[in-house]
């Protein structure tokens, strides 16, 4: 592949473009063919698709500049594989056309997530450079110095509220606005910040709590107002533990409009006959929501919940514009990549492997919820 693309990079501009174009759908017909036409029954497309298991592999090792015995390897590998795919149940080709489509994916979450995983937790228990195996040295740096702790312990609490607070104030506006007359303006105004990246948002709310010194003209949204109610600047990110509150309320400013947007579709699909019985019965707007409403939307808001944590879990870039974590307003992410720009591989490892245990009951609880609303339906 590196070849043939320095090759083409010498052509001509204009000679590269049909050749490009030329090799790609060579590409799509080759995976159209091995996909649609050889799955098919009888004796030349099962020849087809034995030659196809055998070669396959064994050429791509080859080409990859794999040893021989990697490629024979690979070949008999193939080899098993079409002896399964013409004793398959199913039928011969069934098991050819269900790799070949998930062939693709697999790759690329070997490479994208498997690996880097694999990688990342075999570092965590190597010293900085990972040339020696030091344990869980990296581990109990992380929680016995002050700094680990307090970047633990604020990833938590950004875990705790954001959430909450986002899915709170995200369906109290679902309620209020749900069917009134300016409904689609008021659901793009919550939902805009979510069109802007954390970058552009943690840029915009810098300019909110910027601060100069008492007699200057302030250019901070908050400290004008501040020095118009008679009082005296203040540096909102500067003072502990405060300051990681004002970077929470940036998040939530974002994450309120998806949890609008998720669970105001949510409320619209909750049953008019239900609510109309339970009006019947006599109960009060207040009833008919706590036992109506939030029932029929269970579903979504242990969606939005688990998805606005997976990202409070994970948020970098709004700590590392706006403090890049000094005066202890640093979370896991931001300090994993500070321990990673310091040279300290192992250590950005640990905190990785922090993460990743810390965000992993998250995401199995929320596949176990999918899992029984499929077997619900």
């Amino acid at each position: 592949m590196s070849a043939f693309l320095a090759w083409i990079s010498t052509l001509p501009a204009l000679a590269q473009i049909p050749l490009v174009l030329l090799a790609f759908f060579a590409v799509i017909a080759l995976l159209i063919f091995f996909l649609e036409i050889a799955p098919r029954s009888g004796r030349k497309f099962t020849i087809i698709r034995a030659a196809a298991c055998v070669l396959i592999p064994g050429l791509v090792f080859l080409a990859l500049g794999s040893v021989l015995w990697a490629a024979v390897a690979a070949t008999l590998f193939g080899a098993l594989f079409f002896y399964l795919d013409y004793r398959s149940k199913q039928g011969a080709g069934y098991l050819f056309q269900l790799v070949g489509f998930l062939s693709p994916a697999i790759f690329l979450l070997g490479i994208g997530l498997i690996y880097p995983t694999i990688q990342t937790t075999i570092q965590a228990f190597m010293n900085s450079r990972g040339t020696r195996f030091v344990g869980l040295e990296n581990f109990i740096w992380i929680f016995t110095q002050d700094t680990g702790i307090r970047t633990v312990l604020n990833t938590f609490v950004w875990v705790l509220i954001v959430p909450a607070v986002s899915t709170i104030f995200g369906l109290a506006y679902a309620v209020f606005i749900d069917k009134s007359r300016g409904e689609k303006v008021f659901k793009v105004l919550v939902f805009m910040p979510m069109a802007i990246s954390f970058v552009g948002a943690s840029i915009i709310w810098r300019f909110v709590y910027a601060v100069r010194p008492a007699g200057q003209e302030q250019i901070g949204l908050l400290n004008q107002v501040v020095v118009w109610m008679g009082g005296e600047p203040v540096s909102w990110l500067s003072n502990s533990p405060w300051n990681t509150f004002f970077l929470i309320v940036v998040l939530i400013w974002i994450q309120t409009g998806f949890a609008m947007v998720i669970l105001s579709a949510a409320i619209k699909g909750v049953p008019a006959e239900q609510l109309e019985a339970a009006e019947l019965d006599g109960t009060n707007p207040w009833q008919s929501f706590i036992n109506v409403t939030v029932p029929g939307i269970r579903s979504s808001l242990v969606v939005v919940l688990t998805t606005i944590s997976i990202a409070s879990l994970k948020v970098f870039d709004i700590v590392r514009t706006m403090t890049a974590g000094a005066n202890e307003t640093s979370v896991i992410a931001n300090e994993m990549y500070s321990q990673w720009q310091g040279f300290e591989v192992g250590r950005s490892a640990a905190f990785a492997v922090v993460l990743f245990v810390m965000v992993l009951p998250i995401v199995v609880y929320n596949a176990r919820q999918i899992k029984k609303q499929r077997e619900i339906r």
